[in-house]
């Protein structure tokens, strides 16, 4: 097997266990069994458990952020379809029968006191998601600031919908954000 098709079929099993179980959860025999690969491949692709999980929440970061780029830019024409647009890929991702929360927001929980790289990684994914959404709401026309309370509603229904297990947080949260997106229309001024 090329190193190539190792690392994806490695990459593959880490994402479904590690999202699935937990991170600690999954020893590296267990990706081994999943993936088809050898052991000793395995370990010479990835030298360590931490290297692995690097790997897997980098891709999934890139996969993730892509994913959500490509539904927003296919779903809407107006810059504030477009921002709403996220809460439908949302909605359309917790209906999912493997969805177990955000992956970043998991990893974080576990890991995050103990694994600097785990903690930077997961910040870097959620820095990268807020900043689209300000993008998003720039585009729009809207307050910078909206974009980050857009983003907190955004990431208030994954965790809800991961403990609920049910969608409706994304229906609530866009019906919170085109709140805040006329409010800001109007220019309407919140005391600090």
């Amino acid at each position: 097997m090329d190193t190539d098709l190792a690392r994806e079929r490695i990459l593959d099993a880490a994402e479904d266990l590690f999202y699935a179980r937990g991170i600690q959860a999954v020893g590296m025999d267990v990706i081994r069994d999943a993936s088809g690969v050898t052991l000793r491949r395995l370990y010479q692709l990835f030298p360590s458990k931490g290297d692995l999980v690097e790997a897997y929440l980098a891709r999934r970061d890139t996969r993730w952020l892509q994913n959500l780029a490509t539904h927003v830019d296919t779903a809407a024409e107006t810059p504030q379809e477009r921002l709403l647009a996220v809460f439908d890929w949302l909605e359309d991702w917790f209906t999912q029968p493997d969805f177990h929360g955000c992956a970043f927001i998991n990893s974080f929980g576990e890991l995050g006191g103990t694994s600097p790289q785990v903690a930077a990684l997961a910040r870097h994914h959620k820095d990268t998601f807020h900043a689209y959404l300000r993008e998003l709401t720039t585009a729009a026309e809207v307050a910078a600031d909206t974009g980050t309370q857009i983003a907190l509603l955004a990431e208030g229904a994954m965790t809800t919908a991961a403990i609920s297990g049910t969608p409706a947080a994304a229906r609530q949260a866009k019906q919170a954000a085109q709140l805040l997106l006329t409010l800001d229309t109007r220019h309407v001024a919140f005391p600090s």
